[in-house]
């Protein structure tokens, strides 16, 4: 039986992801939803009773929005360990980042098949983290931006099938969450929020963009600090929740906003992702907060971690406990930071907070997501 995610938060997670990588030379050949489930483990924040192991999803689940022809090219590219020239042409496999690794089709359907679940969990009431989730890009019939499948919105479609008639889905990666956003163009039950870095890749997500009505996109400037990101939540994010009054609410985590992340060039701490996650609580009668991009093993398990402390009200200590120190001091990242890492990736869990100003930029932001033309 599984847990009651209305007595206490519950976590989804997977040993699939522990020693899959995208290649040696891929930004996810860093491991991180093993990392954050190690740390939790190691923090002492894990009961057993709460952990509930992703299924995969089936494929007539995968098909209420994935193509049939998508699929089948997946599965051949697992298969084969290769993609021919007709498959990477017409469904981006093995192109524009999105490689041909050893579980290109199992990994992602486990990730769909967990938020699916965590989505089917809070019908409800209550909270599920599923750190695995949180790929925004996948197409209904391609790969994009290192994403296979769209687990957000399967996870989101089975809140609609279930009868929820307003869904927010709020978008915290340092990318535009395009593939969701156009996944429920002009759907009156679920509005989408995302504040992504402006001019970086997908290149979408413009301040004009509204979907119809039913976005709000906040593209933010290099240089993103804490204090914008407080100011712009409570002055414009927070403020739009609460004005669709959600049934349910969708996060997708994702860490590359943080300083220390290579993909992107924003300056957030991790102090301000768990702000978010604490304050949206309050406004989300369901809640599943997924994973997304973080290129940073150390930065990402640490923000990630962190998540399931915030859900679960629990106090994040100064120092980490040995065990958990232990996890990070194993970790193997192989881009120049990782050469050399601060003594505080192997000893907290808090990042010092990155305060500044609020610059014009961030006010003008409001100022237009607020305006209803």
């Amino acid at each position: 039986m599984l847990p009651d995610p209305l007595a206490a938060p519950v976590y989804i997670g997977s040993e699939i992801y522990r020693h899959s990588t995208y290649g040696a030379k891929h930004p996810l050949a860093v491991p991180r939803v093993s990392t954050c489930t190690d740390l939790i483990a190691a923090m002492g924040w894990l009961d057993p009773a709460r952990f509930v192991v992703a299924p995969m999803a089936t494929d007539a689940q995968l098909l209420r929005f994935h193509d049939p022809e998508y699929l089948a090219a997946l599965k051949r590219a697992e298969a084969a360990q290769a993609v021919s020239a007709e498959d990477r042409a017409r469904f981006r496999i093995g192109a524009d980042g999105n490689p041909v690794y050893r579980e290109i089709f199992r990994r992602p359907a486990t990730s769909a098949g967990g938020v699916m679940l965590a989505c089917r969990m809070v019908a409800d009431g209550g909270v599920v983290h599923c750190p695995g989730g949180g790929t925004h890009h996948g197409r209904p019939d391609r790969a994009s931006g290192f994403c296979y499948l769209n687990d957000p919105v399967l996870g989101i479609m089975e809140w609609l099938e279930a009868g929820l008639t307003r869904v927010v889905y709020l978008d915290l990666d340092a990318h535009h969450g395009d593939g969701v956003q156009d996944g429920f163009h002009d759907d009156p039950r679920v509005f989408t929020l995302s504040l992504h870095e402006a001019g970086r890749w997908p290149h979408s997500g413009l301040v004009e963009d509204r979907a119809g009505g039913m976005a709000r996109n906040f593209p933010v400037p290099p240089g993103f600090n804490d204090s914008e990101f407080r100011w712009l939540l409570h002055e414009a994010v927070l403020p739009l929740i609460e004005r669709f009054a959600p049934q349910a609410v969708f996060v997708q985590g994702g860490a590359d906003a943080l300083e220390e992340d290579p993909l992107a060039k924003l300056s957030l701490s991790n102090n301000a992702l768990w702000h978010a996650i604490e304050a949206v609580m309050k406004l989300a009668p369901r809640l599943v907060v997924t994973g997304g991009g973080g290129y940073n093993p150390y930065t990402t398990g640490r923000c990630w971690a962190g998540y399931w402390a915030v859900l679960n009200g629990l106090p994040i200590p100064e120092r980490t406990t040995p065990e958990a120190e232990v996890v990070l001091r194993g970790l193997q990242y192989n881009r120049a930071a990782g050469r050399n890492p601060p003594a505080h990736w192997f000893t907290t869990l808090r990042d010092a907070p990155r305060e500044g100003m609020v610059r014009d930029e961030i006010r003008n932001l409001a100022r237009m997501a607020l305006s209803e033309s």
